[in-house]
């Protein structure tokens, strides 16, 4: 093939390094930006955390430095550089909501470290949780044994899941031992009779049915309708299961009112017992966007505390010179740079975040002022269109970012749902309803719940069109069981 050169005109879209560090920036959650920006003053000597008392120009025009060739940053994205233009230009007066330009960037003060109130609480806070394993275990070496039998109950233990459920069969288990141990399943039963009686009650059973009944076993002989909640256990559980419960009143011959008395008993156990010692794992959640209300408007700001403020150190800026190309100038200088870089990667996210949540909260102004039930449909396209970015920029704001609203603390994500069209010709949200489902089982007869197909109904008279199955997705998903499970006595 005969090589040759040609000339070719075209556009092409370049990511600059500090435009990847603004997008970066953008799609980070509150806790690891406070990695990132710790990260940054840890590897960059020209950033430092700004004083108090020196006002809160440092990130948008960095007063200290010197000018020079390094302090022209190229934004190829229009969209961030929409960010970094508009976010000192003040709000309409007819706007329904207020922003807070002033509070934009996050305060001086950097986060410190909560004061502990005393050692039991550190030491709750940073002890492992005994599993139901180790308790079992405990028990087990304070309960006299033979060597026979405590490989038994060692045996058995192991078998035992987190719920305190046996996962193996009493011949599966058989098997397992040695034959030269001659062990027979006399021993075993004997063995697991012995640590059902351990804590928590109801431990190292076979089925649901066995759980309960053992718990019931511990419970004083003189318990009100003991024995009835015995009987039902024994031989109408798939009958209190599908919620029958006409058929168990007509087999067992009780009245309504000891029904319901026996069902209140049966209410006190506990099906997993070994759920109390399964880890919690604690998520907890920094707000970054505050919205309140102040004299009759909707005010949005950010969240002071989750991320220190930031400047270039005017100390070692005034070391550089301009024609200086020693090692140690140029140091300086790509430092300088990289810092100019992250503050304006670190305003253009707060300009972004701010914007963005100015606009959720003046389209779903409802929702703040009537709850659920209000609220409006919306999508990424209706706010990529307001704030004049990309849906992919509107993703990256609203993943992991979080609102403290006078209803609770909800992720921006939350507010977008899709909706459902109205015989009115208008648009209802499926958070709206969700909601609406959920207020309606509540107030349902437990005699005779509403089914579905009712619940549709209901939902069309007041106009919202809705198909039997999208009332069933929806409530699985709000963990509402089906209306043969809901079936209660009054």
């Amino acid at each position: 093939m005969k090589q040759s050169l040609q000339l070719k005109i075209g556009q092409q879209l370049t990511m600059t390094p500090q435009l990847q560090q603004a997008i970066r920036l953008l799609q980070l959650s509150t806790l690891d930006l406070q990695q990132e920006i710790q990260q940054a003053l840890d590897s960059n000597p020209l950033l430092e955390i700004g004083e108090e008392d020196l006002g809160g120009n440092e990130v948008e025009n960095g007063n200290n430095e010197p000018e020079g060739p390094a302090g022209n940053s190229d934004w190829e994205s229009a969209e961030l550089n929409e960010a970094n233009t508009t976010g000192s230009e003040s709000m309409p007066d007819d706007l329904p909501v207020d922003t807070r330009w002033e509070d934009l960037l996050p305060s001086s003060s950097s986060p410190a470290p909560a004061p502990m109130e005393d050692d039991g609480d550190f030491e709750s806070r940073n002890s492992s949780r005994e599993s139901l394993h180790d308790h079992l275990l405990w028990q087990l070496n304070l309960t006299r044994f033979s060597d026979t039998d405590h490989l038994i109950a060692l045996t058995l233990l192991d078998a035992t899941d987190g719920n305190g459920r046996l996962t193996l069969s009493l011949e599966e288990i058989h098997e397992s031992f040695d034959p030269e141990l001659d062990i027979e399943m006399d021993e075993i039963v004997a063995v697991l009779h012995r640590l059902q009686q351990f804590e928590p009650a109801g431990v190292c059973t076979r089925s649901l049915q066995e759980c309960l009944l053992v718990q019931l076993q511990q419970l004083p002989a003189d318990t009100p309708y003991l024995e009835p909640a015995r009987l039902i256990l024994n031989r109408h559980l798939p009958q209190l299961a599908g919620g029958d419960y006409n058929q168990i009143l007509r087999r067992t011959r009780l009245a309504e009112s000891e029904l319901k008395s026996v069902l209140a008993l049966l209410q006190t156990l506990d099906p997993n017992p070994g759920q109390s010692f399964a880890p919690e794992d604690v998520e907890y959640v920094v707000p970054d966007v505050f919205v309140s209300k102040r004299e009759g408007r909707w005010v949005v700001e950010l969240n002071p505390d989750i991320a220190p403020k930031l400047r270039i150190n005017s100390d070692y800026a005034s070391l550089i010179k301009r024609a200086d190309n020693s090692a140690d100038n140029t140091y300086l200088r790509d430092n300088l740079q990289e810092a100019r870089w992250f503050l304006k990667s670190l305003q253009s996210r707060n300009e972004t975040l701010m914007k963005v949540a100015s606009k959720i909260v003046e389209h779903q102004r409802n929702f703040l002022e009537y709850g659920e039930e209000a609220m409006k449909p919306l999508v990424l396209h209706d706010i990529a269109e307001a704030v004049e970015m990309h849906e992919s920029t509107i993703s990256r704001v609203t993943t992991q970012k979080y609102m403290h609203t006078p209803r609770g603390i909800f992720e921006l994500k939350y507010f977008f749902s899709s909706h459902v069209s109205t015989s009115g010709g208008g648009e209802c949200s499926s958070t709206a309803i969700r909601a609406l489902i959920r207020k309606l089982v509540a107030a349902e007869n437990p005699r005779k719940p509403l089914s579905d197909n009712k619940i549709a109904q209901l939902l069309d008279e007041q106009g919202i069109e809705v198909a039997r199955r999208t009332i069933a997705k929806y409530r699985d998903s709000l963990n509402i069981p089906p209306s043969n499970e809901r079936k209660r006595l009054v």
